[in-house]
């Protein structure tokens, strides 16, 4: 959801106390999203002939979609080790050298670990269940549980107003990697019309879910832009996920900024950076 991404960093801590305004700001667009959940009107796009103007999808969407993605998952799964569909996630000691180290840079961003534990963890939930991959792929969030999971925030640490990528790797044994991206393309077919995501003690009304232009990275990858509702139902908010599978192993993309600004992507050269140093470590 918008601002999520923006938890802080291990360090830079003036970076992150100027912040904290803005922050503050996000919190109450979110909980006042309550008041305006359900009845938020779109610009007349629904992006999907079977999107409803309530944000809602049909019942029996989510149990096909599901169904579609374990089998997936199980053709995948009976592959041989270094095939596209992966059989054996990688250990998290391994992830971890994969994934961006805290304090590298990547251009004018600075990647860090998360102070206050893993973003978009299993507190955020989707209305229809269907749209949950969209949300979050913590564990729980579709069948497949992730053996191995590293959570890195990229921001430009002196900018209290500006893009923040949660950038997330995990890795899943058998065909679970094959199967998570079913399920997040079945979702951005049946929420394309839009969805309500629930928090602890808040809710976004997502307006707008739209495919967008992928990387060429992995075995696959996919693309998303959403268009989100702000407090008093006026202004629209704008919040981009990629993900990528490369065999066993996703790396997800969620980027934002604490403005009704539209970013218009994740960052490439974050995007880039992250699978260059992915890519050439597990090919070694």
């Amino acid at each position: 959801m918008f601002g999520a991404g923006n938890q802080g960093r291990s360090g830079g801590r003036r970076a992150r106390l100027r912040r904290a305004a803005a922050l503050a700001l996000v919190g109450a667009v979110l909980t006042g999203a309550a008041a305006c959940g359900g009845d938020g009107a779109t610009d007349g796009d629904k992006g999907g002939k079977d999107a409803r103007t309530d944000g809602k999808v049909p019942a029996s969407t989510p149990a096909d979609g599901a169904e579609d993605a374990a089998e997936s998952a199980a053709s995948a799964g009976s592959g041989e080790p270094g095939t596209s569909g992966g059989s054996g996630a990688l250990s998290q000691r391994d992830l971890t050298a994969l994934a961006f180290t805290d304090g590298e840079k990547i251009g004018k961003y600075t990647a860090g670990e998360f102070s206050l534990g893993e973003p978009q963890g299993e507190d955020y939930t989707a209305d229809p269940a269907v749209c949950q991959p969209l949300v979050s792929l913590a564990k729980g969030a579709t069948a497949f549980e992730p053996a191995s999971e590293v959570h890195r925030n990229v921001d430009v640490a002196e900018e209290m107003v500006g893009t923040t990528v949660a950038v997330q790797l995990r890795s899943y044994n058998g065909g679970g990697a094959v199967g998570v991206m079913k399920a997040l393309g079945a979702a951005g077919k049946a929420c394309a019309g839009g969805f309500v995501e629930h928090r602890a003690v808040a809710k976004g009304q997502y307006l707008k879910v739209e495919p967008v232009k992928a990387p060429d990275h992995g075995d696959e990858a996919q693309a998303y832009r959403f268009t989100i509702l702000d407090v008093k139902g006026t202004l629209k908010l704008y919040e981009y996920l990629t993900v990528v599978r490369s065999g066993a192993t996703t790396l997800s993309f969620r980027a934002d900024i604490l403005d009704t600004k539209d970013i218009g992507k994740v960052p490439e050269e974050v995007i880039t950076a992250q699978w260059k140093k992915f890519e050439a470590a597990s090919t070694r």
